[in-house]
């Protein structure tokens, strides 16, 4: 990879032939992946990669792999069944398998369900963690999930639940005290369902004034963050033309960051 200066890989780092690696791709800046993703990503023969991984990184992977796009986009989605066929197609052919996805491959990322259906059909796989959006995007933001003096614990969930299930297993009530607790809400994807969210938070008596920031493709160089109240985040979104990937951050420790905006740099992506 252009950005890596890991040389040689070490043996116990090279990603091994039947071997299906679920790795995590951080917020999608190269320069953010970690030591072993970067390891197997070299030393892979497949590499299959989500809609979320960041172009200037695939324009990174290796020449000497195959690189397959299966991606889950508003115009075209790869089903998930064809992903886990491919990764197990190619397991069996004898392949060191690299599954790139955005972020962590267990928050969000169906990773879980990758691995239940590798392990039925008996081939051996590896987990490897990434930065999760959850935590990356607030951080590169300048907003602390926590502060000792604002918040001590933050929830994180999905704006975007699976439509197969019959009704919604938020609760939104419990989340609402939450945030007027003094926690933090983080929600992933959650820019096409922002209002529906924010109107759930206010039927449950969360305040107007709470503060909130979205954060659009963090480390991207298309990266941009508004910041807004609940009653008025909705409205500067659609001024803004934010869209996906984006983090939402809802909660008092916004307010952090005036206290070191004008120390802080901003992140320069790759």
């Amino acid at each position: 990879m252009e950005h890596a200066t890991f040389e040689p890989v070490p043996d116990r780092a090279r990603a091994k032939p039947g071997t299906v690696y679920l790795i995590g791709a951080g917020p999608g800046d190269p320069d953010l992946l970690t030591v072993r993703a970067r390891y197997l990503i070299e030393t892979a023969d497949v590499i299959l990669h989500d809609a979320l991984v960041r172009e200037t990184l695939v324009e990174c992977l290796p020449k000497s792999a195959t690189v397959l796009d299966v991606g889950k986009r508003v115009d075209h989605k790869t089903p998930q069944e064809q992903i886990n066929r491919l990764m197990a197609a190619h397991a069996d052919d004898g392949d060191a398998v690299v599954r790139l996805k955005g972020g962590d491959p267990f928050v969000f990322g169906r990773g879980g369900e990758e691995a239940q259906y590798l392990a039925t059909q008996d081939i051996h796989f590896e987990i490897v963690p990434g930065i999760s959006s959850a935590t990356a995007a607030p951080g590169i933001a300048g907003i602390p999930l926590t502060h000792r003096e604002v918040s001590s614990r933050f929830t994180v969930i999905t704006g975007h639940e699976t439509p197969e299930k019959e009704e919604s297993t938020l609760e939104w009530d419990a989340l609402a005290r939450h945030v007027d607790g003094g926690g933090t809400l983080v929600i992933l994807m959650g820019v096409r369902t922002l209002d529906r969210n924010v109107r759930a938070l206010r039927e449950n008596s969360l305040d107007g004034d709470t503060p909130v920031a979205v954060i659009q493709k963090a480390s991207w160089e298309a990266q941009h963050v508004v910041r807004a109240t609940l009653d008025s985040v909705v409205d500067r979104v659609e001024e803004s033309e934010i869209g996906s990937p984006a983090t939402v951050v809802i909660g008092d420790v916004i307010g952090v960051y005036d206290d070191i905006d004008g120390s802080l740099r901003e992140f320069e992506p790759a």
